[in-house]
């Protein structure tokens, strides 16, 4: 109760408004930090737990007792969708001390912005490309715009811990707190850190503070959790066995789906009837597919249409009719979406969630179904896993049910370690280094090489990278015209530098597919890549549409909406899957434990996968004779060490071996022939890792491996070298071949 004494007697209202009978854990541990020390604060506890309350409460009641005299905390974000349902929530908080809580990203009303611009005060709720923009549009108001910032709030933090946008945020920050001379505490909110140290590490980089990471002890949490096997077409696994240890049905169901269809999406579409769901896929493409043929099932029993969809490519109106539909609890409609309701929002009392596949992290599976479990209810999921039946002369790995063992290992890795990627390390983030190095000139005009160097180059981002490198590229950029050199010898931003800094979409360091924006008639539906001539057909929006016309110049396609059913695509949509889980998914396949969530056909599924194992011997040995010179290697190794494997044995043992053909499916496994025994394999690998390994050994001639948006701006011998030593996962491949002697520890 001291905690609630000590917040603001507004804050105590709305408690007592709310009904709430005490605090949480996590909110008296959140202002026990905030308001007791000046440290950064990280509060890691499961969904719908209170951690934006937690945060807010403290830090509106240090408002309320000395208000400050600019933006006093800005929110970020990592979805528009995440910042519009919070900004209602805060709303509703704030009214009563007149704290004002402004929004701000793309969708956003230009008044409401220019209201704040004029009165800034209160809370700014921001996603981190509209905070990039704001810093280069709006570089001379930054003082007075956030000359007394006290509070960073991240959100999802997790979130931006692996990749480019991460570090932009944090690069961002810097760059705030520099300009405005303030040095604002950071409080990170997010439902799975998997290692809180490396976490508060990376949240604290470059303040100068620490970071505290209450330790919250949490009720068991039980969970409704199901997974089930279906091959697209055929019988299924389990027809015609009795399977031990297996679930029964779920739900008893009165209507089914239509005769002909899709095993698993009919199993989808009988288990969401008159309930409130999510169905999570892991594309774009799969998302519009999925949709169209829900839909279809839908007109095919002659019932209402109940499914919505959500994805990155759809406008924002049919984005945000799905989540007002979905906050209604009254209306029981499915929604079919990619990572896009993954994270925060609150879309009320949802029933269950569904994923097709595995996804590729266990943060991702635990965002997932953390969706679920609110309002009283337990978290709930059901896994439907599919793949086309193995021909009966398929070779042994494309037999594996790697799906299957994938979605296995995520769960086991959190239920048995409670373990979660951590963040990601080592990277030498050149494209990013060259996007805020145009950014910081665009903003602030002029400067010297050594200015530029002494503004950029100290962001805690770009540690790793020397100075000497930094030469390379700013040099580069001098010869392309991305910048250009003054008369008295600073440094501007150059013609061609112009184009890339003026266009919206600079804002964001992810790679973006060059996209068109479909429409029909006055709705603008969403965008697609590589639109078809006129007459043919394409698929968004849960449905399928004529393109009518083309305008290439424009970025605009016209069509009208058509019967039928065609493959979408948004680009590629690569996955990241950590060395942990396919340790995990090996283990899988050698013990004989059961696994009380599986259904019927996935645990007869798994048990032929198992006895597969068993007499191919693939589960213990790293390395299996197909039949002649034809052989398989199982390395058991995350994307990017098993990227690292596939490169060493080519490029480095390729002409001991004799090796030809080779065929990865990554990051399961690599076909290829050699003329070489097995015996004397693993002597050649073994002598190959014993010499030193230059990283650069294992690029290609000539190859220039561009993985990040900007890496088209940067000279090749940086992009080879960011890829080498930064994607790459070297130390992993070589501690594996140590291991690996004709069986795998």
């Amino acid at each position: 109760m001291d905690i609630f004494n000590r917040y603001a007697p507004f804050i105590q209202d709305f408690i007592y408004q709310n009904g709430w009978e005490s605090l949480r854990a996590i909110q008296m541990a959140a202002g026990d930090a905030i308001f007791n020390t000046s440290e950064n604060v990280l509060l890691s506890a499961s969904t719908a737990s209170g951690k934006t309350e937690a945060a807010f409460f403290p830090i509106l009641t240090l408002f309320s007792e000395d208000m400050p005299t600019s933006v006093g905390a800005i929110y970020i974000g990592p979805l528009k969708a995440l910042i519009n349902d919070q900004f209602t929530r805060l709303n509703d908080l704030c009214a009563e001390a007149d704290i004002p809580v402004w929004h701000w990203h793309g969708d956003v009303s230009q008044s409401h912005k220019s209201k704040m611009l004029k009165n800034p005060s209160g809370i700014l709720q921001i996603t981190p490309e509209s905070l990039e923009a704001m810093l280069l549009r709006k570089h001379a108001a930054i003082s007075r715009l956030f000359g007394d910032l006290r509070f960073i709030v991240i959100d999802e933090v997790h979130s931006l811990m692996r990749g480019d946008r991460g570090g932009q945020t944090l690069c961002l920050i810097e760059r705030l707190s520099r300009m405005a001379g303030v040095n604002p505490r950071r409080i990170g909110l997010s439902a799975t850190i998997g290692d809180p140290q490396k976490a508060g590490e990376f949240l604290s980089a470059g303040t100068g503070r620490g970071t505290i990471v209450p330790k919250i002890e949490s009720k068991g949490t039980k969970w409704r959790l199901s997974m089930e096997h279906f091959y697209i077409q055929g019988p299924q696994a389990s027809d015609g066995k009795p399977i031990a240890n297996a679930l029964p049905e779920l739900d008893s169901v009165t209507d089914r789906a239509p005769d002909s269809a899709d095993p698993g999406i009919g199993y989808i579409f009988e288990h969401t009837r008159g309930k409130k769901c999510l169905v999570f896929v892991n594309s774009r493409e799969e998302c519009e597919a999925v949709t169209t043929t829900l839909r279809q099932y839908c007109e095919a029993k002659q019932e209402r249409d109940r499914f919505l969809i959500h994805h990155g490519n759809l406008s924002a109106s049919y984005r945000e009719t799905a989540e007002e539909i979905m906050k209604d609890d009254e209306q029981f409609q499915t929604t079919v979406t990619t990572a896009t309701l993954e994270l925060g929002i609150d879309i009320g009392r949802l029933e269950r969630a569904f994923q097709l596949d595995a996804p590729f992290t266990v943060s991702s599976f635990l965002q997932r179904m953390g969706r679920t479990g609110r309002r009283g209810l337990p978290p709930e999921m059901w896994f439907v896993i599919r793949e086309e039946m193995p021909e009966a002369r398929a070779m042994l790995p494309t037999t594996i049910p790697w799906k299957l063992l994938q979605g296995i290992a995520l769960v086991q890795s959190y239920l048995e370690e409670r373990w979660v990627e951590p963040p990601a390390e080592g990277k030498l983030p050149f494209s990013l280094l060259f996007h805020q190095t145009m950014s910081t000139l665009a903003s602030c005009g002029e400067m010297t090489a050594a200015e530029l160097a002494s503004r950029v180059l100290t962001l805690n981002q770009f540690k790793c990278i020397s100075r000497d490198d930094y030469k390379i590229l700013l040099r580069h950029m001098l010869e392309n015209d991305h910048i250009q050199r003054t008369e008295r010898g600073g440094l501007i931003v150059g013609i061609a530098g112009e184009r890339i800094v003026n266009s919206f979409k600079f804002y964001a360091v992810f790679q973006e597919n060059e996209e068109y924006t479909v429409r029909c008639g006055s709705h603008e539906l969403g965008t697609i890549v590589k639109p078809p001539p006129a007459g043919d057909k394409i698929a968004i929006a849960g449905h399928v549409w004529i393109v009518e016309e083309v305008d290439r110049k424009r970025k605009l396609v016209y069509c009208e909406q058509v019967k039928g059913k065609v493959p979408a695509y948004f680009g590629e949509c690569p996955g990241d899957i950590n060395t942990k889980i396919l340790e995990r998914m090996r283990q899988v396949l050698r013990e004989q434990k059961s696994f009380p969530y599986l259904m019927k056909n996935a645990a007869a599924r798994l048990q032929q996968a198992r006895h597969s194992a068993d007499n191919s011997g693939s589960a213990y040995k790293p390395l299996i004779c197909l039949g002649g010179d034809m052989w398989c290697l199982f390395p058991w190794l995350g994307t990017y060490a098993f990227l690292a494997m596939e490169r060493f044995l080519k490029l480095r043992c390729g002409a001991r071996l004799g090796l030809k053909g080779m065929d990865s499916s990554r990051p399961y496994f690599i076909q290829f022939k050699m003329k070489v025994s097995e015996q004397e394999f693993w002597q050649i690998l073994h002598e190959e890792a014993a010499k030193p390994l230059d990283p650069m050994e294992l690029l290609y001639p000539g190859e220039v491996p561009e993985f990040e948006k900007y890496d088209q701006y940067v000279p090749d011998e940086l992009v080879r070298k960011g890829f080498a030593y930064g994607v790459l996962n070297i130390s992993e491949m070589l501690a594996r071949i140590e291991n690996m002697n004709g069986n795998i520890k």
